[in-house]
């Protein structure tokens, strides 16, 4: 996966993985992450979900992380919000969309996850993956997860804020993705040495790009151990 693959998904318009409703494993289970009001969510690869508008309406700032600039200027656009665009001090090719909703922040970063350090995006108390390690191959996933887990924990203080995470499940021999397919014990695999793993729901799913195969949607809550 490169990032000209992203580039032209988004260029040719096909984003099924864009739901236009929030997502209800969202509303459901967010609160088990029991943070107050005000607290900053991490969404990475968040492309213009709508589920960043609900969790700053439920009183949470959010920080985002997006290669595709499009994406990020279509978030902005659809909710009628003016950014303010920021370029990284370091790196031109960087950027930061900020705008205030309901009295909070939504912070978006243009930029290639890996290239992020955590001074730049700011403390972070909870992450939410909707659909990032499921935009991962497989040969990259063991690095997506530690690259979060950097960015979101508090070296000072020796916390890595929790996470819940939304994976899919589904016979490979049937589609081969993107989305990826996980398994529980790749989820094990992946997070088990600095979290503890508890699966709260696995439901069946839909994908769009074939209707007719079994898909589970898993809901994950990751708490530092």
């Amino acid at each position: 996966m490169n990032p000209e693959f992203w580039q032209a998904r988004w260029q040719d318009k096909r984003i099924g993985f864009n739901q236009p409703k929030v997502n209800p494993l969202l509303v459901k289970y967010f609160s088990v992450l029991d943070l107050p009001v005000g607290s900053r969510v991490f969404v990475p690869l968040c492309g213009k979900s709508i589920d960043m508008r609900w969790l700053v309406e439920q009183g949470y700032e959010v920080v985002g992380v997006e290669l595709v600039e499009s994406a990020v200027q279509e978030f902005f656009a659809e909710h009628n919000l003016s950014a303010t665009i920021t370029e990284h001090p370091d790196h031109a090719n960087i950027k930061c969309y900020r705008a205030q909703l309901a009295g909070k922040t939504i912070a978006l970063w243009v930029a290639d996850l890996f290239a992020l350090a955590a001074a730049d995006i700011g403390p972070i108390d909870a992450v939410y993956d909707r659909a990032a390690l499921i935009a991962m191959p497989s040969d990259m996933r063991p690095k997506y997860s530690e690259q979060v887990r950097q960015l979101s924990s508090n070296a000072d203080a020796n916390i890595n804020a929790s996470q819940l995470l939304l994976s899919l499940n589904y016979d490979q021999n049937e589609w081969s993705g993107p989305p990826f397919s996980i398994s529980s014990q790749q989820i094990q695999q992946y997070y088990s040495e600095h979290y503890q793993i508890t699966e709260l729901e696995a439901e069946p799913s839909t994908l769009n790009a074939n209707p007719k195969m079994a898909v589970t949607e898993h809901v994950w809550l990751l708490e530092q151990k």
